[in-house]
């Protein structure tokens, strides 16, 4: 099989011609057959994420088909699954028994610690794969498995504001407005400064008001969301929000928070962060699409065209998701 392999930091993607990997008891092998491009595949690329086990596939954001099964599997050949960034959870500490298995000290994710979705064929533990109906469209599908999750367990950890601002517009953000908007809330995005592309994006999809995350909110915000990984913006979002209101971190990693005065904080207004996502999200979120469709913006590149997708990403040219599209 082929598969586009990290294999040291801050080098470009290795195709690399690699055996089909045979599933072991409790794994299902998967035929990819489109896979998203996430920011996280950046700071893997870049070395910003703790002991990376280079060379490694990436690509945490698949959807594909059961192509083999391993003992004690009894899903079908031919199956359509998501796979999404937890790969494993050890089901037996403090955290997996309260129902926080994002949390466990020993969960393994996908395209970091095993081998992800930039490959022709991948592994998953079959307990942790998503069952999609064989309708959807694998590369718009995608993006939902990420972006569209962790902006969903974000959105839920703001609560009930009604007034929201999202701080960076890229493929989380895209998603999860449109959630938002289904469910009656006021969207104010924040871009880049000057990115005028992608306040138009906004305002295309509902937002009330978009503009640079230079400016001040032109009303205060019941909560704030913020999926760019510039710690600037948590002091900024602080000034946004009202009294009582929160600001969610929903990225894996984040630039240092600079110092900000306590009064910035004060009026018992919270700062919060998410790690990871649960298999629970999976399925409620994938439920909630299923029955109010998102719109996902995508771009398309081949397998082997898996650096000029992270390229653009790194540089601001996608609007939305850039997706690989690996198999028919």
């Amino acid at each position: 099989m082929q598969a586009m392999v990290c294999t040291r930091p801050g080098q470009p993607l290795v195709m690399e011609r690699r055996a089909v990997p045979q599933p072991g008891p409790g794994q299902v092998q998967v035929r990819v057959l489109a896979c998203a491009v996430c920011r996280t595949d950046l700071h893997l690329q870049d070395d910003e994420l703790a002991d990376i086990p280079y060379p490694v596939v990436p690509g945490h954001q698949v959807v594909g088909e059961v192509s083999g099964r391993g003992a004690g599997v009894d899903m079908v050949v031919g199956q359509r699954v998501g796979i999404a960034w937890l790969a494993w959870a050890c089901g037996e500490c403090r955290y997996c028994d309260t129902g926080q298995e994002n949390l466990c000290d020993r969960a393994l994710f996908n395209g970091y610690q095993r081998d992800g979705g930039y490959a022709e064929f991948m592994l998953a533990d079959a307990a942790f794969v998503i069952p999609l109906s064989a309708e959807l469209d694998p590369a718009r599908t995608t993006p939902l498995l990420c972006g569209g999750l962790i902006g969903y367990r974000t959105l839920r950890m703001a609560g009930d504001a009604r007034r929201l601002g999202i701080y960076g517009f890229g493929s989380a953000a895209h998603m999860i407005a449109q959630v938002a908007r289904q469910e009656g809330r006021e969207v104010y995005a924040f871009t880049s400064p000057g990115d005028t592309a992608a306040q138009q994006f906004a305002r295309d999809l509902g937002a009330t008001w978009a503009g640079g995350s230079d400016e001040p909110a032109p009303a205060l915000l019941d909560g704030a969301l913020i999926f760019a990984p510039v710690g600037a913006l948590v002091p900024k979002a602080l000034r946004d929000v009202r009294k009582g209101g929160r600001v969610v971190c929903g990225g894996i990693h984040m630039s240092d928070i600079p110092a900000f005065p306590y009064a910035d904080l004060w009026g018992e207004r919270q700062i919060r962060s998410v790690a990871n996502l649960t298999r629970r999200d999976g399925h409620e979120f994938m439920a909630l699409a299923a029955e109010h469709p998102i719109d996902t913006q995508i771009t398309c590149y081949s397998l082997a065209q898996a650096n000029d997708a992270l390229d653009a990403l790194r540089n601001g040219r996608i609007n939305g998701t850039a997706v690989l599209q690996i198999s028919d």
